[in-house]
């Protein structure tokens, strides 16, 4: 179907004919991309997924990053947008929605692979980002979608019944059931906790790319291009800022090194950017993992997704349980690195 699609798609957007099948780009855990090379040249599709779309808010959200993924191709921030077609991003065919990209021949770099060079280079451009001046207002098409001057960073508390899904998944799989069971104690700590810290969280915002990590960068050399900008929204800057760091530094493989962490830090201050002063609050207040979790437990379950879905949920729940825990593991050493954030020495990264 989706092959019937794509061939589809090269014709109707004279793209030329396709030189090989389309072949499946691995990275995202949402959406399908795929490489259309044909014969007028190579390209990138990603075919947004069916059951995000259906969210009330999807809509307004994508046209909401559309808008500033406009602002940023007029910088020197080195993004690769999507091509614009009577106006629009976004595309629909026979009611599947998609981006199509130029080919970047570049490539996403593993955690062994990355260096201070690379977080430095990050921590720059996130600095950039954040730095951008916020626009009066934001203009979708022809309309002018809502006023921003004046926004304010808000967080709405987490409120997730994970015994609910404890005693759902007792039938549906067992083993995550008593995975979460297990766990039950740190998660509900967590989530009080950060709702705790949310409540002193600054209210700041500044464009945000909200899924910079090292899966979302495509390097060529020391070039690099900033993909998967369907996220970019108002956010806030120091939250995003202490995500990226930890994700380029090794947290995603449960293993930071805190050389890379605050190379990433000191090159985001150097850059112009501004850093918190209350580590400990954003340290709490950093329970994206929470939402992503309950998001693939729904997954596990076969709630609002597809079949094929289903397993990568499953795997993504006992991934995202390792990152509660390691992280809980490792908030003395995070807070200290922080607090010393200067310091050459490093601490001997967290196994």
């Amino acid at each position: 179907m989706e092959q019937k699609l794509l061939e589809k798609l090269c014709c109707e957007y004279h793209l030329g004919e396709l030189t090989q099948s389309p072949t499946r780009l691995t990275g995202g855990f949402m959406h399908k991309m795929y490489s259309l090379f044909t014969t007028q040249g190579k390209y990138a599709v990603k075919l947004l997924n069916p059951f995000i779309m259906q969210r009330k808010d999807a809509m307004d959200n994508y046209r909401t990053a559309e808008a500033f993924e406009t602002l940023l191709e007029q910088t020197d921030i080195p993004i690769l947008p999507a091509f614009t077609f009577d106006g629009k991003k976004m595309q629909c065919m026979d009611g599947q929605y998609f981006y199509l990209y130029g080919w970047y021949d570049g490539k996403a770099l593993r955690s062994g692979e990355i260096t201070a060079y690379h977080c430095e280079k990050i921590g720059e451009i996130l600095a950039k980002i954040h730095g951008l001046k916020r626009p009066q207002k934001i203009e979708v098409g022809t309309e002018v979608e809502s006023e921003f001057c004046e926004a304010k960073y808000e967080r709405e508390e987490l409120h997730i019944d994970w015994d609910g899904y404890i005693e759902r998944l007792t039938e549906k799989n067992p083993e995550l059931s008593e995975l979460l069971r297990e766990n039950r104690a740190l998660l509900y700590e967590s989530q009080e906790k950060g709702n705790e810290a949310i409540r002193k969280l600054p209210t700041t915002v500044a464009i945000c790319h909200n899924d910079m990590d090292s899966k979302n960068v495509l390097w060529n050399g020391e070039e690099c291009r900033i993909i998967d900008l369907e996220c970019l929204s108002y956010g806030s800057p120091v939250m995003e800022l202490y995500e990226l760091a930890l994700c380029w530094s090794g947290y995603e493989v449960c293993s930071i090194d805190f050389n890379l962490f605050r190379s990433f830090i000191r090159a985001y201050e150097k850059a112009g950017g501004t850093l918190p002063t209350d580590w400990e609050t954003i340290y709490y207040c950093n329970n994206g993992r929470l939402e992503w979790l309950e998001y693939n437990i729904k997954r596990a379950l076969g709630i609002e997704c597809s079949e094929e879905e289903i397993e990568l949920g499953v795997e993504q729940v006992k991934e995202t349980v390792a990152h509660v825990i390691y992280y809980h593991e490792a908030k003395e050493h995070i807070l200290e690195s922080l607090k010393n954030k200067t310091d050459k020495n490093s601490f001997r990264p967290l196994k």
